[in-house]
Protein backbone atom coordinates (compact mmCIF):
# COMPACT_ATOMS: atom_id res chain seq x y z
CA UNK A 1 0.00 0.00 0.00
CA UNK A 2 1.27 3.32 -1.33
CA UNK A 3 0.97 6.73 0.80
CA UNK A 4 -1.71 7.76 -0.88
CA UNK A 5 -4.10 4.63 -0.01
CA UNK A 6 -2.79 4.76 3.46
CA UNK A 7 -3.89 8.45 3.37
CA UNK A 8 -7.13 8.41 1.65
CA UNK A 9 -8.47 4.90 3.44
CA UNK A 10 -7.59 7.12 6.56
CA UNK A 11 -9.04 10.38 5.35
CA UNK A 12 -12.59 7.98 5.08
CA UNK A 13 -12.73 6.88 7.86
CA UNK A 14 -13.02 3.59 9.50
CA UNK A 15 -16.17 2.42 7.65
CA UNK A 16 -14.72 3.03 3.95
CA UNK A 17 -11.65 1.48 4.70
CA UNK A 18 -13.68 -1.72 6.55
CA UNK A 19 -15.65 -2.06 3.01
CA UNK A 20 -12.73 -2.16 1.26
CA UNK A 21 -11.25 -4.81 3.06
CA UNK A 22 -14.91 -7.05 2.12
CA UNK A 23 -17.17 -5.85 5.37
CA UNK A 24 -20.73 -5.87 4.34
CA UNK A 25 -22.67 -3.85 6.88
CA UNK A 26 -25.57 -4.18 5.03
CA UNK A 27 -28.09 -0.93 4.77
CA UNK A 28 -29.41 1.17 7.43
CA UNK A 29 -32.04 -0.77 9.17
CA UNK A 30 -31.34 -4.18 8.07
CA UNK A 31 -30.65 -5.24 11.48
CA UNK A 32 -34.14 -3.60 12.25
CA UNK A 33 -36.00 -5.53 9.90
CA UNK A 34 -36.54 -2.27 8.13
CA UNK A 35 -36.62 -1.51 4.24
CA UNK A 36 -34.02 0.19 2.54
CA UNK A 37 -36.01 2.35 0.77
CA UNK A 38 -39.44 4.17 0.59
CA UNK A 39 -41.95 4.34 3.19
CA UNK A 40 -41.06 2.56 6.59
CA UNK A 41 -36.95 2.97 6.21
CA UNK A 42 -35.02 4.51 8.34
CA UNK A 43 -34.74 8.28 7.96
CA UNK A 44 -31.75 10.18 5.96
CA UNK A 45 -29.49 12.35 8.62
CA UNK A 46 -30.34 15.30 6.23
CA UNK A 47 -34.18 15.12 7.14
CA UNK A 48 -34.06 14.55 10.43
CA UNK A 49 -31.69 18.01 11.04
CA UNK A 50 -33.88 19.53 8.89
CA UNK A 51 -37.40 18.68 10.98
CA UNK A 52 -35.41 19.56 14.30
CA UNK A 53 -34.30 22.89 12.78
CA UNK A 54 -38.22 23.67 11.84
CA UNK A 55 -38.91 22.56 15.46
CA UNK A 56 -36.27 24.45 17.25
CA UNK A 57 -37.49 27.49 14.88
CA UNK A 58 -40.97 26.76 15.98
CA UNK A 59 -40.29 26.64 19.63
CA UNK A 60 -38.46 30.24 19.56
CA UNK A 61 -41.37 31.55 17.85
CA UNK A 62 -43.47 30.35 20.67
CA UNK A 63 -41.22 31.20 23.17
CA UNK A 64 -40.90 34.78 22.35
CA UNK A 65 -44.47 34.99 21.88
CA UNK A 66 -45.45 33.96 25.21
CA UNK A 67 -42.89 34.20 27.36
CA UNK A 68 -39.59 36.47 26.63
CA UNK A 69 -39.88 39.36 24.73
CA UNK A 70 -36.75 40.98 24.45
CA UNK A 71 -34.22 38.54 26.70
CA UNK A 72 -32.64 36.57 24.25
CA UNK A 73 -31.32 34.10 26.99
CA UNK A 74 -34.45 34.01 28.58
CA UNK A 75 -36.01 33.46 25.21
CA UNK A 76 -33.91 30.06 24.66
CA UNK A 77 -34.72 29.00 27.94
CA UNK A 78 -37.90 29.00 27.03
CA UNK A 79 -37.95 27.45 23.86
CA UNK A 80 -35.70 24.21 24.84
CA UNK A 81 -38.87 23.57 27.50
CA UNK A 82 -41.75 24.22 24.67
CA UNK A 83 -39.18 21.57 22.57
CA UNK A 84 -39.65 19.10 25.44
CA UNK A 85 -43.22 19.68 26.20
CA UNK A 86 -44.19 19.97 22.29
CA UNK A 87 -41.58 16.45 22.06
CA UNK A 88 -43.25 14.99 25.21
CA UNK A 89 -46.99 15.51 23.71
CA UNK A 90 -46.55 15.16 19.11
CA UNK A 91 -44.33 12.36 19.32
CA UNK A 92 -46.66 10.54 22.30
CA UNK A 93 -49.70 10.89 20.23
CA UNK A 94 -48.91 11.27 16.86
CA UNK A 95 -45.83 9.87 16.45
CA UNK A 96 -44.18 12.94 14.98
CA UNK A 97 -43.67 16.55 15.69
CA UNK A 98 -44.61 19.38 13.28
CA UNK A 99 -40.99 19.36 11.56
CA UNK A 100 -41.20 15.32 11.20
CA UNK A 101 -44.35 15.43 9.74
CA UNK A 102 -42.94 18.24 7.41
CA UNK A 103 -40.58 16.52 6.15
CA UNK A 104 -42.43 12.95 6.33
CA UNK A 105 -41.09 11.51 8.77
CA UNK A 106 -42.67 9.42 12.20
CA UNK A 107 -40.86 7.76 15.62
CA UNK A 108 -41.82 4.63 16.08
CA UNK A 109 -40.91 1.59 18.43
CA UNK A 110 -38.00 -0.83 17.12
CA UNK A 111 -40.92 -3.70 16.90
CA UNK A 112 -43.29 -1.35 15.05
CA UNK A 113 -45.94 0.16 17.32
CA UNK A 114 -46.05 3.55 19.30
CA UNK A 115 -43.78 4.43 22.20
CA UNK A 116 -45.43 4.74 25.34
CA UNK A 117 -45.52 7.89 27.17
CA UNK A 118 -41.92 6.80 29.49
CA UNK A 119 -39.94 5.92 26.21
CA UNK A 120 -40.73 9.21 24.72
CA UNK A 121 -40.06 11.27 27.68
CA UNK A 122 -36.91 9.51 27.84
CA UNK A 123 -36.03 10.00 24.25
CA UNK A 124 -37.62 13.96 24.37
CA UNK A 125 -35.07 14.52 27.76
CA UNK A 126 -32.16 13.28 25.85
CA UNK A 127 -33.10 14.96 22.46
CA UNK A 128 -32.93 18.27 24.92
CA UNK A 129 -30.02 17.67 26.13
CA UNK A 130 -28.05 17.73 22.34
CA UNK A 131 -25.11 15.25 23.20
CA UNK A 132 -27.23 11.95 22.73
CA UNK A 133 -28.52 12.92 19.54
CA UNK A 134 -25.41 14.01 18.17
CA UNK A 135 -24.01 10.61 18.92
CA UNK A 136 -25.17 7.56 16.15
CA UNK A 137 -24.65 4.26 15.83
CA UNK A 138 -24.21 2.37 11.84
CA UNK A 139 -28.57 2.32 11.58
CA UNK A 140 -27.79 6.46 11.75
CA UNK A 141 -30.11 6.41 14.73
CA UNK A 142 -29.13 8.76 17.37
CA UNK A 143 -28.02 7.70 21.35
CA UNK A 144 -31.65 9.08 22.14
CA UNK A 145 -33.58 6.66 19.97
CA UNK A 146 -31.65 3.92 21.14
CA UNK A 147 -31.82 4.12 24.12
CA UNK A 148 -35.76 4.91 24.09
CA UNK A 149 -35.52 1.66 21.65
CA UNK A 150 -37.41 4.19 18.96
CA UNK A 151 -36.56 4.69 15.30
CA UNK A 152 -37.03 7.76 13.01
CA UNK A 153 -38.60 6.58 9.98
CA UNK A 154 -39.70 7.60 6.57
CA UNK A 155 -43.59 8.01 5.89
Amino acid sequence: MDNRQAIGSWLSGPRAAAEQAGVDFGYRGEQLGLPEEGPGSIARPGRRIGAIVVDWVLCMVIAYGLFARGDAQAMGNWALGVLFVMSVLTVGTVGSTPGKRLLGLRVIAEDGGRLGFGRVVVRSLLLCLGVPALIWDRDGRGLHDRLARAVQVRI
